[in-house]
């Protein structure tokens, strides 16, 4: 057994508003050296921890806006979620569900507060995670995979411990339940107090976990709080987590695509020259429709 130690952990910075919708927490790119190269095949993390949002007639979020060269990955920890795309994709996730939208060769998206939920207000937590694509699956055709709770894999702790839900991946033969296309792992580990589980990822593999719920300790040693970002070495395979009260923890690991990144807001490719086709794609219309 080779243990994974932490490298880093991060406190979360002042939150700033996606449109008005999302009141976030930006880890990934960040200047705790969690840079997209760092942290590839995880190149953007952002979190709405929880934050209590007042009733709207008008749903709050954020509007019509193009993407292409990776995927966005939005799970919903509390509140619901409502998407739609030029691909036709689409749909509202609530609590513990997975909207996993590959925008690839281009396309238009937009993110709202559930409409109901809208209406009544209440509490609101999701985190928005940006995963690359390599070059060769940059252009290929958008798709949609839209899972709630019930539709994710879950793989139930021994000794009453708690429950792993692979959303991607594996955990001990669980098979996640949304396809990727470069080896990646994503978890919510939902962890009894006082109980642990124990996880393994190739060395190179970036890794890193984020506390959504409760505390929790890393290894028998490192007690992270509620909030925070924790970023393992790339030197050994294994760690625990043992939730010092009731915690949820999402589990990131994935092989790094070892390829340039050229990056300028809605777009991620892998050159200056890919980065102004896209921006000419896009304002010819090549993204499709989507009304606002």
């Amino acid at each position: 057994m080779s243990t994974k130690n932490i490298e880093l952990i991060a406190t979360p910075r002042a939150p700033h508003f996606v449109g008005d919708g999302f009141r976030v927490h930006n880890f990934i790119p960040s200047g705790f050296r969690l840079d997209m190269e760092r942290m590839s095949p995880f190149i953007l993390l952002d979190y709405n921890s929880k934050y209590n949002f007042p009733p709207s007639d008008s749903p709050k979020g954020v509007g019509v806006h193009p993407h292409r060269g990776f995927e966005t990955v939005t799970l919903a920890y509390k509140g619901k979620i409502a998407h739609h795309d030029s691909s036709g994709g689409g749909g509202i996730i609530g609590e513990g569900g997975v909207q996993w939208m590959t925008a690839a060769s281009g396309i238009l998206h937009k993110e709202y507060h559930e409409k109901e939920f809208s209406k009544t207000g209440g509490e609101f937590q999701m985190v928005q995670l940006w995963v690359n694509l390599p070059a060769k699956d940059k252009m290929s055709k958008p798709k949609y995979q839209g899972l709630s709770n019930s539709d994710i894999n879950k793989h139930t702790l021994d000794n009453n411990a708690g429950t792993i839900e692979v959303i991607a991946g594996n955990y001990n033969n669980t098979m996640g339940s949304a396809s990727t296309f470069t080896p990646l792992h994503m978890y919510n580990a939902k962890l009894n107090t006082d109980k642990e589980a124990s996880f393994s990822f190739p060395e190179n593999y970036n890794t890193a976990v984020l506390v959504i719920e409760g505390s929790i300790t890393i290894n028998d040693k490192e007690n992270v709080a509620t909030d925070h970002f924790v970023l393992f070495e790339n030197k050994g395979e294994d760690f625990t987590i043992k939730a010092t009260e009731k915690a949820i923890v999402l589990v990131l690991s994935g092989e790094p695509i070892n390829e340039s990144i050229a990056a300028q807001g809605p777009f991620v490719m892998n050159t200056k020259e890919e980065i102004k086709q896209a921006i000419n794609d896009f304002n010819m219309g090549k993204f499709g429709y989507l009304e606002d």
